[in-house]
């Protein structure tokens, strides 16, 4: 009763480790994994018998768990000393004063912007290493006892950039954080005049990623949507094989990857358990391994070969909004670095570039309408299914929107290829399941226009994204959301933007916790 444990994981044998301690005469008083933990340290220093310190007994127990784990434990009987430990899950420690080598103070997190209040200095522990903190000082060491030493990094983002800052929510505000998110991601690193992009992270790579062949891109929602978008830029732009797999399966399957391939990994904190395990299996295979993420010095970030970083501050809200919009930018500008040194020719390469360039302008329009989305939101709030659907690049904003909606508002909806209406959805369709179709005037327009008539025909209602000045689409939608013209590849960049909106009106509207919807968490860091 004098061990306290705070666990962010899952221990893998607590089934076992429990009925030994049951058998020896250990009382729980839950079921979690947790509490046995906290028993497994007790029993070792009993049975030592005052042979070992308490910073011993949590060593042992280290050694003895199976599984992810990031630890905070005190012991009453030394109250003043915290003995943190991490394994497959984040963990980073807080230094109060940056000005000095020891500190009167130190915070624990699983996250560098929970720390913002209080300081912005931190050290990063890696699997299988624990640190000691009291008033004096830290040090930290592996599980055989040998010490590490650690550099202190500086948290890049602003207190006030992890603020409201006016704004009801946070996600509202990083949805209007949307073009600066471009801005800053693109910032330096378009060459608008020569039609390329210049990215410094992955120069150390150069060489390698000219000869590949097959890129394989993996992710988890959201960063997995976006991959789907950069399969379509990288096959199209770049003439390279690419394949998209979630990384909660890549990691358990039993992929065939030629030598001539390399693994982009995406995630927006850096921390996604299974894109890190998905890694870490490429890695086995001696397979280039790239990485998009925001947080510099998280996990993902020292674990790859080379990477780009997104560069837009912290994403506070659960669901991620400009985020996914700066994945979207980096894909584009690795499209634009690669594909110049393949296919892509250098008119094709400017016209591109100068696209991104104006794209801040074109979202930031958008918002202009953001009344009628609104508006657009209340009619349908009552409704508790949707279907979303679209064609080619407009197929993964589908389902990105379709998950942004039953993240946040717990209305169901599913994401599918207009393509694939016929074999299954439409039997779904009737007054009361609205259609939501991405339709801007791209390549596949008057094949989505069909399957919009389709939906009209059987009574369905029908939202539609569509390109300013289109006359023909007000036939056949009931709601219209208009976005500015862009090139068919970047399309997705401003489509998204009002089906964040719309998702966010519909939460707020339905009563729901936008900022932190229930089940779910910012970083997933657990299987």
């Amino acid at each position: 009763k004098k061990i306290f444990v705070v666990h962010n994981g899952i221990i893998e044998n607590y089934k076992i480790l429990k009925s030994k301690l049951e058998k020896k005469g250990h009382k729980f008083n839950s079921d979690t994994d947790t509490e046995v933990f906290a028993h497994l340290i007790e029993d070792i220093l009993s049975s030592q018998k005052g042979k070992i310190t308490f910073e011993e007994a949590v060593r042992l127990a280290l050694k003895i768990i199976q599984g992810s784990y990031a630890f905070v434990i005190i012991n009453l009987d030394e109250p003043d000393k915290l003995i943190v430990a991490r394994n497959s899950s984040p963990l980073l420690i807080g230094i109060g004063d940056t000005s000095k080598e020891t500190a009167q103070e130190y915070f624990v997190a699983s996250d560098a912007s929970a720390l913002l209040s209080y300081t912005r200095g931190i050290v990063y522990l890696n699997d299988g290493e624990y640190g000691i903190l009291t008033q004096k000082g830290y040090r930290i060491a592996d599980l055989n006892r040998k010490p590490i030493q650690k550099e202190k990094q500086l948290i890049e983002w602003t207190l006030e950039e992890a603020s409201k800052q006016g704004y009801p929510h946070f996600m509202l505000k990083e949805i209007f954080e949307g073009p600066e998110a471009v801005e800053n991601s693109s910032r330096g690193r378009v060459l608008a005049k020569e039609g390329k992009a210049k990215l410094g992270g992955i120069e150390s790579v150069s060489q390698e990623l000219k000869k590949i062949n097959r890129l394989i891109i993996t992710g988890c929602g959201t960063a997995y949507y976006a991959g789907m978008l950069g399969k379509y830029m990288f096959e199209e732009y770049a003439g390279i094989a690419t394949e998209v797999d979630n990384a909660s399966e890549l990691r358990y399957r039993q992929p065939i990857f030629p030598p001539d391939s390399a693994l982009l990994s995406i995630s927006q904190s850096g921390e996604t358990a299974d894109t890190l395990a998905a890694i870490r299996e490429a890695k086995k295979i001696g397979l280039t391994i790239l990485g998009i993420t925001n947080v510099v010095g998280s996990t993902i970030a020292r674990e790859v070969d080379a990477g780009v970083y997104n560069h837009i501050g912290p994403e506070i809200g659960v669901a991620s909004t400009k985020a996914f919009i700066s994945q979207l930018i980096v894909l584009l500008l690795l499209v634009l670095h690669l594909g110049r040194d393949r296919k892509m020719s250098a008119s094709e390469g400017r016209r591109i570039a100068a696209e991104i360039v104006v794209l801040p302008s074109k979202m930031r329009r958008i918002f202009r309408f953001k009344e009628k989305i609104e508006q657009i939101a209340r009619k349908y709030s009552k409704y508790d299914n949707f279907l979303y659907m679209g064609r080619k690049y407009s197929f993964p904003i589908a389902l990105e929107g379709a998950l942004k909606l039953k993240e946040i508002s717990y209305a169901h909806a599913e994401g599918y290829s207009a393509g694939e209406m016929k074999h299954g959805p439409i039997a779904m369709i009737d007054e009361n399941f609205p259609s939501v179709f991405i339709a801007p005037k791209d390549s596949v327009y008057e094949k989505t226009l069909g399957n919009m008539e389709e939906i009209k025909a059987r009574d369905g209602k029908i939202i539609a994204i569509a390109t300013e000045g289109d006359e023909m689409i007000k036939k056949i939608a009931d709601d219209i959301i208009y976005i500015p013209k862009t090139l068919e590849l970047t399309s997705p960049l401003l489509s998204i933007i009002p089906l964040q909106l719309f998702a966010y009106y519909m939460a707020v509207l339905r009563g729901c916790d936008v900022d932190k919807p229930r089940n779910l968490a910012k970083s997933v860091t657990v299987e």
